[in-house]
């Protein structure tokens, strides 16, 4: 399996510097951040690493849940998956993720919300990502669409 790179390249002190983050691999971008706008409300044109983490996980976890729904006899039709990454205080200094809530909407023929809800979870536990994460909490809430 290969192996994906990114690179930041960073100037100043955390408060007053800012980086740039190079989508290396793929050569399909490179991305502001700065620590004022990560921690802050808005973002304001900048990604940081929690937004990273997120896109990470939630395309990884599309890919898991899609596999897992074919071979519990399922066909994925459409699955839209939002990660919601949240970073605080860490009690033993600076910061940590505080907790990751995945979200996903199916709509999947050929299984039912039981079905659906099992194989959820499912890729929650076996996503690559999730498993790189197991010191954050990580919550799920899944559903068939309409």
């Amino acid at each position: 399996m290969p192996t994906r790179t990114a690179r930041t390249a960073w100037n100043g002190t955390l408060q007053d510097g800012s980086g740039q983050v190079e989508l290396t691999s793929s050569k399909v971008g490179t991305y502001e951040v700065s620590f004022p706008k990560r921690a802050a409300d808005d973002a304001d044109g900048t990604t940081s690493p929690e937004e990273l983490i997120a896109a990470a996980h939630s395309s990884c976890y599309a890919m898991q849940l899609s596999a897992l729904i074919a071979e519990a006899g399922g066909t994925p039709q459409a699955l839209d998956v939002t990660a919601d990454v949240s970073l605080g205080p860490d009690s033993g200094g600076g910061f940590k993720l505080t907790g990751i809530k995945l979200t996903v909407r199916g709509e999947v023929d050929g299984l039912d919300a039981d079905g659906f809800a099992k194989a959820a979870a499912d890729a929650k536990a076996g996503c690559p990502v999730s498993k790189a994460l197991t010191g954050v909490e990580i919550t799920l809430d899944a559903a068939l669409d309409s």
